[in-house]
């Protein structure tokens, strides 16, 4: 049993250094869609982890740690689509080191599509 805690607390901590990176993330990167991803995939992936290590570590509680992994995994995505959908409605500015806007593109091609008019 001792080696089961042992490990789960190997567990939480690197899930608590990928919520770490992903808080970095967020000061680093260069526009908020970036930030975006960044926080989303890292607190995902960080959370996850920590909640397994939790219940290597608490192996009564599992089903209450698996209920909040199943939250986490609908809500952390969705909240994400939701605000880079509202930043880009707000005419957030990309990155100048941003390529491309595939959202826009499909968004114009939408509405070609919808009044008929061919490109």
């Amino acid at each position: 049993m001792e080696t089961l805690q042992t490990i789960g607390a190997f567990v939480v901590l690197a899930g608590s250094i990928f919520i770490f990176l992903g808080a970095l993330g967020l000061v680093r990167m260069p526009d908020v869609y970036n930030r975006i991803q960044a926080g989303t995939k890292a607190s995902t992936l960080g959370t996850l982890l920590t909640l397994v290590g939790l219940i290597m570590i608490m192996p009564a509680w599992w089903n209450k740690f698996l209920l909040l992994a199943i939250f986490v995994i609908i809500t952390n995505p969705v909240s994400s689509h939701v605000l880079a959908r509202a930043s880009h409605a707000a005419k957030i500015r990309l990155s100048k080191k941003t390529v491309t806007d595939h959202y826009e593109t499909y968004k114009k091609e939408k509405e070609e599509k919808a009044h008929g008019v061919k490109s």
